[in-house]
């Protein structure tokens, strides 16, 4: 049986930190784990220069633990994160979630996973030289959500954070709504509803 609590983050070299910044605290707030995953157990520099120590590799990884599989983008996305599109197709074929944001929605794309479900990503041109053919399916959206995949596009961060934290529950409705207005959109009306999202904290 899945791990509710239990979301992996993939990791490798220059990995775009900042496009998972904001939701991973909030999953850490409102009791899910965080476990990174690399395809090696050497530490890995994300493209802002911090130097992470791996939780996993990929040959540990199974689906059947996981609440969610995360892939965020980095440079040279085609040899760094396909190991990871081929991971997604596990989680997917298992029935558990991926959240592909920036070149992690390429890796998904070059992989198939694209092809017969709507999603977004940084333009319609890049996904096209993937040579997948879900060209139909694309949407502008800042993120979208179809089928247990979760994608957006290199400038929505904040967007991505809210499909993960809405398709995992993990926050309640109007609280998230808050949330997002509050990141999103500086609304100083959100702040007090939005402070529920601070949660109890990482789960044991």
């Amino acid at each position: 049986m899945n791990d509710s609590r239990l979301v992996h983050v993939a990791l490798y070299d220059t990995l775009a930190d900042w496009e998972i910044a904001l939701v991973t605290p909030y999953l850490r707030k409102n009791g899910h784990r965080v476990v990174t995953v690399a395809e090696h157990g050497a530490p890995v520099t994300t493209m802002g220069g911090l130097r992470v120590l791996p939780d996993l590799t990929l040959a540990e990884l199974r689906p059947e633990d996981s609440a969610l599989l995360i892939v965020a983008g980095a440079e040279q996305w085609p040899t760094r994160i396909a190991p990871f599109a081929s991971a997604a197709r596990r989680f997917l074929d298992a029935g558990v979630p991926v959240a592909a944001i920036c070149g992690g929605t390429a890796a998904l794309a070059a992989e198939g996973l694209l092809d017969d479900r709507a999603h977004t990503g940084a333009v319609p041109e890049a996904l096209a030289a993937t040579g997948y053919a879900g060209g139909a399916h694309y949407r502008e959206a800042d993120a979208v959500t179809d089928r247990n995949v979760v994608t957006a596009g290199p400038t929505a961060p904040i967007a991505f954070a809210r499909e993960i934290l809405a398709h995992l529950r993990v926050l309640d409705e109007n609280v998230l709504d808050a949330w997002f207005r509050l990141y999103a959109h500086s609304d100083p009306d959100a702040f007090a509803e939005a402070m529920a999202a601070e949660g109890p904290g990482e789960a044991a």
